[in-house]
């Protein structure tokens, strides 16, 4: 198949590239510049990489239209929503128009596409109840969050008017190598692994008694695999450990692993406006699938410390 990946160099991206590599499809990679191209250097020879903003709506149509995939992964977007509130207008073009942009491509084509759609946990807001599942009810608590759930809807609204072929995924917490590790506005499991391996002082809020629906990369991969191949058209799903992982424990991890400096701190008052609290998602909507979480955290925090080791050889 001739598959298009939005934010094709990023993390997930960059991992589900290698994947769909190995599988023999044909893969194009769209990216905002060659900052990641790092990432996805050793597939470079068997991959088309373009360079589009999907920002910039009519190069990201012409794109769309010049290789007519059969899949779109959408999953370029700004992920952090200090950013979302930082810039609120550029938020609503990269996580909602995009979205809206491409729909309406596929659907003024006519092409026979199925569009999966990238989203996260963050549109959920502060959960009424956990585990959450598919019906739970969203009240996102930031910008990036509701630009996210407005892509969803109009996922939904498009399959169920123009019968196009729209599958949603959220992500829970994912870490992994090649996520970024510099800043933990953007994933903060990585950047405490990072600070870890550095041998800096680790910050955790709360003593580390709130818990999180943390998951490994490669599961995170075999999960969007399982969306293409088996998930159906107009469905939303899950993609999670369905484990807790409490913050205390990933200090106890990275004490043991690399015998890491763990400081306990207060939030600022900001992460407590809007930080979502404990949370959980239940994964059996993916797993009637036939797919499985096969990495546990404890042992992706390895992998993750032995990829940081790689790289500063």
């Amino acid at each position: 198949m001739k598959i298009m990946i939005t934010g094709g160099t990023g993390f997930v991206g960059s991992h589900l590239c290698d994947e769909l590599v190995k599988d023999g499809h044909e893969v194009i990679l769209l990216a905002r510049n060659d900052n990641k191209k790092a990432n996805v250097i050793k597939n470079l020879h068997k991959i088309r990489l373009e360079y589009v903003d999907v920002t910039k709506f009519s190069n990201l149509e012409k794109s769309i239209e010049e290789n007519k995939p059969d899949v779109i992964y959408h999953l370029a977007g700004e992920t952090s929503h200090k950013r979302s509130f930082e810039n609120p207008l550029y938020d609503v073009d990269v996580n909602s128009k995009s979205t809206l942009c491409i729909l309406e491509k596929i659907k003024n084509l006519n092409l026979k596409c199925k569009f999966i759609l990238g989203s996260t946990f963050i549109v959920i807001g502060k959960p009424q109840k956990l585990p959450v599942n598919e019906e739970s009810p969203c009240n996102p608590t930031t910008i990036y969050g509701t630009n996210r759930l407005a892509s969803e809807i109009y996922c939904k609204i498009y399959h169920n008017v123009y019968n196009l072929d729209t599958t949603i995924f959220r992500i829970t917490n994912s870490f992994g190598p090649r996520e970024q590790y510099t800043t933990p506005l953007k994933n903060a499991i990585n950047f405490l692994i990072y600070k870890a391996f550095k041998g800096e002082d680790v910050t955790i809020y709360h003593e580390g008694k709130f818990f999180r629906d943390v998951v490994y990369i490669s599961d995170v991969i075999s999960g969007l695999k399982s969306i293409m191949l088996k998930g159906k058209a107009g469905n939303l799903y899950w993609i999670s450990s369905g484990k807790k992982t409490w913050f205390y424990e990933i200090a106890n991890w990275l004490e043991e692993l690399v015998a890491a400096k763990i400081k306990y701190v207060d939030p600022p008052t900001y992460t407590e406006k809007v930080d979502v609290g404990n949370f959980l998602a239940d994964n059996s909507k993916l797993k009637s699938l036939g797919w499985n979480v096969n990495t546990s955290v404890k042992e992706g925090i390895k992998k993750t410390l032995e990829f940081f080791k790689s790289q500063s050889h």
